[in-house]
């Protein structure tokens, strides 16, 4: 994705659906980081991963004994993933479903684990989407949401539409603190993107509810 320009058109469904088409994964299948540095140590238990894409984190999560819910809009991915966790043996701890994140409710469900990786919406759609994530989260459950904070703006992607890096404090009128212990961090660590290595940062949000 070097120097590649996102518009408005990038966060819509065609967009991903054309991404994930062809026959090679667009990611390397590996669980992001953060996700093996917040979740490694939770007692195991339900997950549902928002914008899960082909599956990387999702499968990652049910090998290690998580009955998971994957949630995408592209089917191309989900199809993906789906392929990926049968190949991984563990086609029956995962669920995977067809949503838009924009408009996704849990409906009243809930889960133990609630984490979404790089999920970005247009007009400071975060915030809502964050919100309604924390909804899903489960009495002493976790909410981890990671993004790219605005300052990797420099790292190769053009990002020509405002409001869609975001940081974590940025996100934190979504919960009440009543009902949520909350940590925000900046977290730098190094990258390899097409042959190089880049410093990069992720927004990091960790809420566990205790209310």
């Amino acid at each position: 994705m070097s120097h590649e320009e996102i518009t408005r058109e990038h966060f819509e469904q065609p967009s991903w659906d054309e991404r994930y088409a062809g026959p090679e994964r667009t990611w390397s299948g590996r669980p992001n980081a953060v996700l093996v540095a917040e979740a490694g140590e939770l007692p195991v238990g339900r997950a549902v991963d928002l914008g899960c894409g082909e599956g990387g984190d999702a499968i990652w999560l049910a090998e290690r004994g998580w009955q998971v819910t994957g949630v995408d809009f592209s089917a191309a991915g989900l199809a993906k993933a789906a392929e990926h966790a049968a190949e991984r043996g563990v086609a029956d701890r995962i669920t995977w479903r067809q949503a838009d994140l924009r408009t996704w409710t849990p409906a009243g469900e809930q889960w133990d684990l609630v984490t979404s990786h790089f999920l970005h919406l247009l007009d400071q759609g975060m915030v809502d989407a964050t919100r309604r994530m924390a909804d899903a989260v489960a009495p002493g459950g976790t909410l981890l949401v990671v993004g790219h904070h605005p300052d990797d703006s420099h790292t190769g992607l053009r990002w020509s539409v405002p409001g869609v890096l975001f940081s974590a404090d940025e996100l934190v009128p979504a919960l009440d603190p009543d009902r949520f212990e909350i940590r925000v961090e900046a977290r730098e660590r190094t990258e390899a993107r097409h042959e190089e290595t880049h410093a990069v940062t992720d927004a990091v949000l960790v809420a566990r509810r205790v209310g």
